[in-house]
């Protein structure tokens, strides 16, 4: 499957069903743009979680951060109407044992203007958050 946003390819990403209500409708799983990270649905997504470091490096290798990680990047496109859902997934993502800011820092980096947000800006908002 290919991006909606660039065209990029996908990665298919299983979400925890006590991570669903952060998707929109009534979808188990998601995509992630390897060339934007922009998220999209998940018309069938694998039973088991990828390495979601294929993305970038700055992508936490443990489950438990890195798919809350995915959503949060997928949801920073509209910052104003998901704000709650994004403080709740960076409060899971620190619990996790991950600094989200750095991993946003470390995209913003990697990915620059090809990402489907101004990470770097996002990056400051998201601080104003936590």
């Amino acid at each position: 499957m290919s991006c909606s946003e660039c065209g990029g390819e996908t990665l298919a990403v299983p979400v925890p069903p006590e991570l669903r209500e952060y998707l929109p409708g009534n979808a188990i799983g998601t995509t992630v743009c390897r060339a934007c990270l922009a998220m999209g649905p998940a018309d069938d997504p694998p039973e088991a979680i990828p390495d979601l470091t294929v993305l970038d490096d700055a992508m936490p290798s443990n489950p438990d951060a890195a798919v809350p990680m995915v959503l949060v990047l997928g949801l920073l496109d509209s910052l104003a109407l998901h704000r709650q859902e994004i403080t709740a997934l960076l409060e899971r993502v620190e619990r996790a044992g991950t600094d989200p800011l750095l991993v946003v820092d470390r995209l913003a980096a990697s990915y620059g203007a090809d990402a489907h947000v101004d990470l770097a800006r996002r990056r400051h908002q998201l601080e104003q958050l936590l």
